[in-house]
């Protein structure tokens, strides 16, 4: 589903335009004028009609605008939207054209047939680019955050790995509180184990968007998979951390996970991706702590600014996230003692 949402955001194809042209005085400039937007028929669908009509139709919101030609060349909407605003662009574009032509017949008449040349040779000047001169995907934002997302919900299966420790909250806790085995192990082991289990699901559901939706994410799948294990331990050991608050109801942590990794996942641009160029202009701190964010800024470092530091960057500040997450779970489960088991 968010594919389909998301995944043609580059290519919106727009309707032509319905707009009245009104020719209040009949010379040299309300023809070329009417002869242009004639002309484009792939933005403007053109009637030329009297103005009591034109009025008529715009009130009915049979037509977005009239444009009224003569001396001068005006528009009349009744609203603001986007048509209105492509009309009046257009309506810009071609007074400055217009502008420019009579000044260069009262300037240098002799360079006139060059100008028109240039100004029909119309080209698109912008193009959305990554930092290595590659079209960027519009829809490739959504994406990166989604990934982001996937990675910190192994706090779901992480948080299985201290409830199974505590006496109190399991019958094989009970059991594992009497083994002479260190805690350490025990955690390290459960880690382990279901990091291997969580990151297998990471890399299924990339396997997915590139060969299957053929999202392309514009780098060597070995750092892709470097950078998806490094999100993944964040998610498990931030899941193992808060099971580990040993006094707190199973329903209320999974409410502080799940509402942790969307309030991350938001910030890191998974419903707005501006919000997380906003924090980076205003509070960049906040995307140097935030897991989702940097896990997405990972994968724009291979894919948009093919910037291997940031990268690196980046993957060290996740793991460094996971070692501090997994000895805060450690100290929490240490703690714990029982009267009786």
């Amino acid at each position: 589903m968010y594919y389909f949402a998301f995944s043609n955001l580059a290519t919106i194809d727009l309707d032509a335009i319905p707009v009245a042209v009104v020719v209040t005085q009949e010379n040299e400039q309300s023809k070329q004028f009417e002869q242009f937007t004639k002309d484009a028929t792939d933005i403007l669908e053109v009637t030329v009609m009297d103005m009591q009509t034109a009025l008529q139709k715009l009130e009915f919101g049979e037509i977005e605008g009239i444009y009224e030609t003569g001396e001068t060349h005006k528009l009349i909407v009744t609203r603001s939207s986007l048509n209105t605003s492509i009309l009046q662009t257009l309506l810009e574009v071609y007074q400055r054209n217009e502008d420019m032509i009579m000044e260069i017949l009262k300037s240098h008449p002799e360079n006139l047939t060059k100008a028109l040349e240039e100004i029909a040779d119309y080209k698109s000047m912008t193009e959305a680019v990554d930092m290595s001169g590659g079209k960027q995907d519009a829809a490739m934002p959504y994406f990166l955050a989604l990934i982001g997302m996937a990675c910190l919900y192994g706090c779901f299966i992480g948080m299985r790995c201290p409830m199974d420790m505590q006496a109190n909250l399991s019958a094989l806790g009970a059991r594992r509180s009497v083994t002479p085995t260190h805690r350490l192990k025990l955690i390290m082991a459960d880690m382990l184990a279901t990091f291997v289990i969580h990151f297998a699901s990471v890399l299924l559901f990339l396997v997915y968007l590139r060969f299957v939706l053929q999202v392309n994410f514009g780098a060597e799948i070995s750092f892709i998979v470097l950078a998806s294990a490094a999100g993944s331990i964040v998610g498990v050991s931030f899941g193992m951390l808060v099971s580990s608050l040993g006094k707190i109801g199973e329903g209320m942590k999974i409410a502080i996970i799940l509402g942790t990794s969307m309030v991350c996942s938001f910030f890191a641009g998974l419903m707005v991706p501006s919000v997380k160029d906003m924090i980076e202009r205003y509070i960049p701190i906040l995307n140097r702590i935030n897991p989702a964010a940097l896990i997405a800024d990972t994968f724009y470092s291979l894919s948009v600014y093919k910037d291997m530091e940031r990268y690196y960057r980046n993957l060290m500040i996740l793991l460094g996230m996971s070692v501090l997450l997994l000895v805060l779970s450690f100290i929490r489960v240490r703690r714990e003692r029982y009267d009786s088991i």
